[in-house]
């Protein structure tokens, strides 16, 4: 897969291709959907399959500091979007002049002029241009007028998973409300995958090695998606070997019972003594185990972990 930085990227000589369109964060089954009939299309027309995506997310440049938490890095946004048949991941630089074009300029400077689209696909509610003002339906008139199909394709959903039949469509907003309650079930159900975060090891204070369970400290990018509060089953996944899924006990917030202010992400994985310091990891969210509560004694948080690594070998074993 070709990754590009801004359409200078392109390459000389560049021909025509289908085109998505959108953020793409979390790359969630709605998403996935999206993503096969893009390639579908681009298959059937033997044209390259191109992902047009934008960093930092546009409502930061629209409404500074209303960025949304993240549930992909770019990294692992373009990595997710490989395996699912993209050709082409272009990363457009989302400034101010860009917030500007009006829909017909965006589709004329960057779809027509630039990418050369065949055809463009987007989910049904797909917004453009400056103030939202293209819709599904101006782009298929502009298609029209400037020689690309255009296909609007319906947004997927499922069923609140163990819920009352209650049907949820799958978004991006959806699956950060189900993070931040701490219901990682409920987010993997609709990401197709458990919620993925990411980190570089640093330094901690060593206290979990004083208790006998030494953690590895993540520190996260600056709008990751974190879950709530609480302790949680986890898989622990080293860059270096990614295959190799190593079964990690989390907990996140601000360990009360040592009066703990700074909110943290620390895991401890099972079966390794080794020291991950300094090494990017990340951390797949499979399961919830408790809350984040206070023990009047060390004593009785120490017990409290064992039957924490004792319930995260259960579920991960069993998958839920």
């Amino acid at each position: 897969m070709q990754r590009w930085r801004g359409l200078a990227d392109l390459p000389g000589g560049w021909g025509r291709c289908v085109v998505t369109i959108g953020v793409f964060d979390g790359v969630h089954r709605g998403h996935q959907a999206l993503i096969a009939r893009t390639v579908e299309v681009a298959k059937a027309r033997n044209l390259p399959a191109v992902m047009l995506t934008f960093d930092p997310h546009p409502s930061e440049v629209i409404r500074p500091g209303s960025h949304p938490a993240q549930l992909t890095t770019l990294r692992r946004k373009a990595e997710l979007v490989e395996q699912l048949g993209i050709d082409v991941f272009c990363v457009l630089p989302f400034t101010a002049e860009l917030s500007r074009l009006s829909a017909h300029e965006f589709v004329h400077e960057v779809l027509v002029d630039r990418l050369h689209a065949a055809a463009v696909v987007v989910g049904e509610n797909f917004t453009f241009g400056h103030k939202a003002a293209g819709d599904v339906a101006l782009l298929k008139e502009l298609g029209r007028r400037f020689g690309f199909s255009t296909y609007g394709a319906e947004l997927q959903g499922g069923n609140v998973p163990d819920g009352e039949a209650a049907e949820i469509t799958f978004s991006s907003t959806y699956v950060r409300s189900c993070i931040d309650a701490g219901d990682v079930v409920a987010a993997a159900d609709a990401l197709g995958r458990p919620h993925r975060l990411e980190g570089i090891v640093v330094r901690g204070d060593g206290r979990g090695h004083d208790l006998g369970y030494p953690t590895a400290n993540l520190s996260t990018p600056r709008f990751a998606a974190v879950p709530a509060d609480g302790v949680y089953a986890c898989w622990f996944v080293r860059d270096n070997q990614p295959d190799r899924l190593l079964p990690a006990a989390v907990s996140v917030g601000t360990n009360p019972t040592f009066s703990g202010r700074e909110r943290t992400v620390e895991a401890f994985v099972l079966d390794v003594d080794e020291d991950f310091y300094g090494q990017h990891v990340a951390l797949d969210f499979v399961g919830r185990l408790r809350d984040m509560v206070r023990f009047s004694s060390v004593e009785d948080l120490v017990e409290q972990i064992a039957d924490d690594v004792r319930r995260t070998r259960t579920i991960l074993r069993t998958g839920g």
